[in-house]
Formats: structure tokens, C-alpha cells, sequence
């Protein structure tokens, strides 16, 4: 596990981010440090671009201006071949856990592996096992997603994201449609991996979700990141805006 230290590592720098889409304007310089070994959880309204922000570090959505720095390089711009190897580093949970509807479980979360890597097909069919067991899924390889509850698609989408280990793991609102059972499981599944000392970013509208899961809180508003704290002095902050997220009354 990553030990947390007065002066963490950044794994990932997001530095005076512009986005508009025609006359809309997003993202107005967006900027904040994501730390190793880190869960930050991002909030803001609907329409603020918080999954715009998932979608631009991963290199799905192009920014009109601004940098993202991993591993020391500015991944705005890059080249597609030069995406793919930045990609196989970050994990993105999507809502809806966007497996491949003609693959099995054991196929979905193996596709990854057998792309990127060079695991023969038995060390990736324990891999596959390993990770299964881990997110409460065991025995359910040969399942097709059609075959799975809500959570537990959510869950294998979970799993196909962090397989590969990657460096930081982006959750856009991962237990958005989820009842509280099964949000309660999904919860479960991410906290083993934050005790593996996982690093990432939690996207949400589900502020009692975030609080359990996160280590500090940003609030995207008015295309800038309004405030970033701790989990604690979020819950106690004063300010008007930061109390209407906490209490969910903003919209």
C-alpha cells in the first residue's frame, strides 16, 4: 500500500483547462494535482464538464487550451499510437460498465490482458479468477453481460478497468442508477482496491458515496474548480455554495 507522505508524489497535473462546445463554454481554467495513492473526488452541477475533464485526460475530448501532465509529459495533443500507451496506464470505469455484449465475463476482463500484455492464456485465466474473486464474482466467466444485474455489470466493468493495474483510475459516476444495495457493494469493491493504494478520480453526484471513497474534494463551478479540501474540513466548511453540495440541495 502507497503510504501517504507530508510531500505525496503527483501523479497527474491538470493545468488551466479551457473546453467549450460551440457557444457553450465549459471548462474556464480548470486546474487541480491528482496525488499517488490519492481518491479525488470531483463534484459539481449538471452540465459543469466533470466528465468532460475524465474524457480529456484520457484523450477522448480535446482541449482548446490548457495541459494534462502524466509521467511528465503533456498528453494534450498527443498522436493516437501515442494515446493507446498513455490509455493502457489509465483505467476508466464508465456508468454503465461498457462491456462487450458478444463476450463472456472471463472474455471481457481478458481482453485487455491478452492486447496489452504478454501473460500467457493461462496466467491470464488466473488473473481473471483473482480479480473475479476480488469484486465478488466468482464462478461467473462463462456469464455474457446480458446475463448480469445492473451491479454486477457495473462491478465487471470495475474489474476489466483496474486489470491491467493501471497508474490512475477514472470513475465517472460509477454508481449513478444503482440501488443503495448495490451501491454499498460497488463501494466495497473500490475501498480493496484503495487498499492496494490505488490512485484516482471520482466523478459523482452521489456525495455520500464520494465521502466514503475519497481523501479530498473538488468542486467544479463556473468552468473553475471553486474549492479542493480534505473530506473533513469539506463536511465543515462554512461556505453557502460548499454546504449546498454537502447537503445535495445544489443543482
Amino acid at each position: 500500500m502507497i503510504q501517504k507522505t507530508t510531500n505525496p508524489r503527483i501523479a497527474l497535473e491538470v493545468r488551466n483547462l479551457h473546453k467549450a462546445f460551440g457557444q457553450k463554454v465549459v471548462h474556464r481554467g480548470v486546474s487541480f494535482e491528482l496525488y499517488e495513492g490519492e481518491i479525488l473526488g470531483l463534484f459539481g452541477g449538471s452540465g459543469t464538464g466533470k466528465s468532460v475533464v475524465l474524457r480529456s485526460i484520457i484523450g477522448l475530448e480535446k482541449p482548446d487550451q490548457g495541459e494534462i501532465i502524466f509521467e511528465g509529459t503533456n498528453i494534450v495533443g498527443l498522436k493516437e499510437k501515442h494515446l493507446v500507451k498513455i490509455r493502457t496506464q489509465m483505467g476508466y470505469v464508465f456508468q454503465n460498465g461498457a462491456l462487450f455484449d458478444s463476450l463472456t465475463v472471463e472474455e471481457n476482463l481478458a481482453y485487455p490482458l491478452k492486447e496489452h500484455t504478454s501473460l500467457s492464456a493461462q496466467e491470464i485465466h488466473l488473473r481473471v479468477n483473482k480479480m473475479l474473486e476480488l469484486i465478488d464474482m466468482k464462478g461467473s466467466n462463462s456469464l455474457f453481460p446480458s446475463e448480469l444485474s445492473g451491479g454486477m455489470q457495473k462491478r465487471a466493468g470495475l474489474a476489466r478497468a483496474t486489470i491491467l493495474e493501471p497508474k490512475v483510475i477514472l470513475f465517472d459516476e460509477p454508481t449513478a442508477g444503482l440501488d443503495p444495495v448495490n451501491t454499498k457493494r460497488l463501494l466495497e469493491n473500490i475501498k480493496k482496491l484503495k487498499k492496494g493504494g490505488i490512485t484516482g478520480i471520482f466523478v459523482t453526484h452521489d456525495i455520500p458515496s464520494a465521502f466514503e471513497i475519497a481523501d479530498r474534494i473538488a468542486i467544479l463551478y463556473q468552468g473553475k474548480i471553486y474549492i479542493i479540501d480534505t473530506v473533513e474540513n469539506i463536511k465543515k466548511s462554512t461556505d453557502p455554495l460548499v454546504q449546498s453540495f454537502v447537503s445535495g440541495s445544489f443543482h
